[in-house]
């Protein structure tokens, strides 16, 4: 009977010990990551073949970014997967652009497919990259760049983020940031660039640098624009007020005139600069008390860069610059049918959101970028953009292509899944 009880109680020790071990390996071990099945991922839409000529008659291009946030975001997933997953490319692609690394500030703070599409088009491991995320976007938005960019080892977080204001002082302030970031990098960069979530690359990397390094633009800042028009005087000749996170208030009163008897200029936010004009940006009191006088001023950053690269003292000024530097694509409402054939898409803030009827005016203007997509209005246009982009890309390389680099693949049947299979293979 004590044998029997025996080997009883052995019994139910050993079934206990096997149900934790089940219980235990099923809470700790998660399946590998995987992105979503290809039937709930979008395909690339058969319009695209207007601008990839290589595409085979009645092939269908799918792509794996749908659900991209849920992707990054699993606790298991490993950075070797997620580069090639999402196809980033992991080697430069030719001596050109290896020698010449540039520095990239891009300000995000929604839309997190449309910022992992931007990194990707313009990431290579020469350059370096300083994301600045709006401290007012979501924790859930926050977490996931982190973890994408903690898997990049030359992309890293500005390491102060402001709550940004549309006009405010505090959209400079964001630049400023990761300028001081990226004048402590290692890496050498030649020039930086900024760009904010909605836009994209027009031209590759490879071009950038070409164009970027070329007679006119080598030793010189490119901020186009020119003396502020009287239009625009309202900006810094009266006191504005920004609201944190909300707008900017005029408060009426009169501001005094600007240090140093600098002139004004009014231009694009967006701009190439040397690596010694940012250091005179973060050194000289010239500099920091036209930074100073512009803290009350409506959208500084359009006459601040500006006015600097006027300015005979500043490294690569370019003092009769004009409009020159074809830095960004962009329908103006007012200069529909003048500078442009009409926006396809709709108009947000007088500026074209595209369509995909867009693509042929942006391609053919072969600026360094283009403004402004949303990834869930127009899909198409932003989706056909970046295949056309990055087969740019890899036909340039002088280097063998890794097949992870390859964003979509073509498939004459309804299922992708033999794209899931090639890239897990990648």
């Amino acid at each position: 009977m004590r044998l029997l009880e025996g080997k009883k109680y052995s019994f139910l020790l050993c079934l206990g010990i096997l149900i934790f071990s089940v219980i235990y390996l099923t809470t700790r071990i998660s399946p590998k990551p995987n992105l979503l099945k290809p039937s709930s991922c979008r395909h690339i839409y058969t319009d695209c073949k207007a601008f990839l000529p290589d595409t085979e008659e009645g092939a269908e291009l799918y792509h794996n970014d749908c659900q991209v946030e849920s992707y990054i975001m699993n606790s298991r997933l490993q950075c070797s997967n997620l580069k090639r997953d999402l196809h980033f490319i992991t080697r430069p692609l030719s001596q050109e652009e290896e020698d010449y690394p540039l520095a990239f500030i891009v300000t995000v703070h929604k839309e997190f497919q449309l910022f992992v599409r931007l990194l990707r088009a313009i990431y290579m491991p020469q350059n370096v990259y300083c994301i600045h995320v709006d401290a007012k976007a979501p924790w859930e938005y926050r977490a996931a760049v982190r973890k994408l960019v903690n898997c990049l080892q030359n992309v890293f977080l500005s390491s102060h983020s402001e709550t940004v204001t549309y006009a405010g002082f505090s959209r400079l302030q964001a630049d400023l940031n990761c300028m001081k970031d990226l004048a402590k990098s290692k890496i050498g960069w030649k020039k930086v660039v900024n760009l904010c979530g909605q836009d994209f690359p027009v031209k590759s990397n490879l071009e950038l640098v070409q164009y970027l390094k070329s007679k006119k633009w080598k030793d010189r800042n490119m901020t186009p624009g020119v003396k502020q028009p009287k239009s625009m005087r309202h900006r810094t000749q009266l006191q504005h007020r920004e609201i944190k996170g909300s707008h900017v208030a005029l408060n009426g009163l009169r501001k005094g005139p600007p240090p140093h008897n600098l002139e004004v200029y009014f231009g694009t936010a967006y701009y190439a600069l040397t690596r010694a004009f940012v250091d005179f940006v973060l050194q000289s009191p010239i500099a920091h008390d036209l930074l100073e006088w512009s803290k009350d001023t409506f959208s500084p950053d359009e006459h601040y860069w500006v006015t600097l690269n006027h300015f005979k003292g500043a490294p690569g000024s370019y003092i009769e610059g004009g409009w020159e530097g074809d830095i960004r694509a962009i329908k103006w409402r007012d200069q529909g049918g003048r500078v442009h054939d009409g926006c396809k898409g709709h108009y947000v803030r007088d500026i074209c959101v595209y369509g995909i009827e867009d693509l042929p005016w942006i391609i053919n203007k072969n600026s360094m970028f283009a403004n402004k997509f949303e990834s869930n209005t127009y899909p198409e246009a932003l989706a056909c953009l970046q295949q056309w982009h990055r087969n740019k890309v890899l036909s340039q390389a002088t280097v063998p292509i890794d097949p992870s680099w390859i964003q979509a693949t073509r498939s004459k049947s309804s299922s992708s899944s033999s794209y899931f299979n090639s890239s897990a293979e990648a």
